[in-house]
């Protein structure tokens, strides 16, 4: 499962309840997206989650 390299951010596991309230578990994945970023000067392949994309946490290649 891949996890966000910045604020770490991965999957969130609950119950999904069917509308007779039966539950089974479901899990809700992050939004998280692999793509090269600069790090000290160099290109670095890694995950990012879109909102820090969105923030600007990270500088894409």
């Amino acid at each position: 499962m891949a996890k966000c390299a910045i604020c770490s951010k991965g999957a969130h596991f609950g119950n999904s309840v069917s509308h007779s309230h039966r539950r089974s578990n479901k899990i809700w994945s992050a939004n998280v997206k692999s793509v090269k970023v600069n790090v000290n000067g160099a290109s670095k392949k890694m995950y990012v989650c879109t909102s820090c994309l969105r923030s600007g946490f990270v500088e894409r290649v």
